[in-house]
Parts: structure tokens; sequence; C-alpha cells
């Protein structure tokens, strides 16, 4: 069973950043590939953004490229999730969620792919 606790989310005006952090529970971290997913009120789950195993590959939706970042620190047991130049729509229930995978460089963009999540933080954009 894998912890994750995410943190971060806050209220921001429309055209600034905010960092997201998850840290996970357990030592064998450098086996999850991470991802960052988002829910909006009355909306479905959608992915944000993915990061493999060794952190060498990424891949964001559309929507976000070019503003957000996904790193991890392997060390910390932690994914982080850097916003910037946010927008209204961006607000929503930010999740991380972690997929126990083989493959070294693969990502993963599909919620059924995942095998655990955190309990969300709110992310909040006025503007």
């Amino acid at each position: 069973q894998v912890q994750l606790v995410e943190s971060g989310g806050g209220l921001v005006q429309a055209g600034g950043s905010l960092r997201l952090s998850c840290a996970a529970s357990g030592r064998t971290f450098n086996t999850y590939a991470m991802g960052w997913f988002r829910q909006a009120p009355g909306k479905e789950r959608e992915f944000v953004a993915a990061i493999s195993r060794s952190g060498g590959s990424t891949y964001y939706t559309n929507s976000v490229k070019g503003r957000f970042t996904i790193s991890r620190d392997n060390a910390k047991n932690t994914v982080y999730l850097q916003m910037n130049s946010l927008k209204p729509e961006d607000t929503a229930v930010y999740y991380c969620a972690v997929k126990e995978s083989m493959r070294y460089s693969y990502l993963y963009t599909g919620r059924s792919q995942y095998d655990y999540w955190g309990q969300g933080t709110q992310v909040t954009v006025s503007s």
C-alpha cells in the first residue's frame, strides 16, 4: 500500500504561480511512475501531467503545456507540479497518482492505469 499526501494548493490570482507537492510513502519510490490529475466541479477527473520512474520522460495535456512543469526528487519520495501563468480554468482539485511500473522510461496518461491516489488539494484561480 502506498500513501500519498498532496500539499501546496490555495487561492491565487490569474497569472500567478503555485507549486504542488506530493509525498509518497514506501521505500520503492523510484519504481513508481507518477501523474497529476485534476477535477473541476461537475466534470470528470482529467489528466494533467506525467513523469517516468527516471524523471527523464514527461508529458502534459495540451492546455497546460508551457505553463506547468512536473518533476520528481527520488531522494525525497516527492513529485512536484510547478504551475505558472495560472488561469481561472485551472481551478480544480488536483490529485497525484502512482503507477507501479517495471518500465524505467514509461509514463502513463490514463486514469485507470494508476494504482494509488492522494486525497487531493484545492487550487482556485481568481480572475
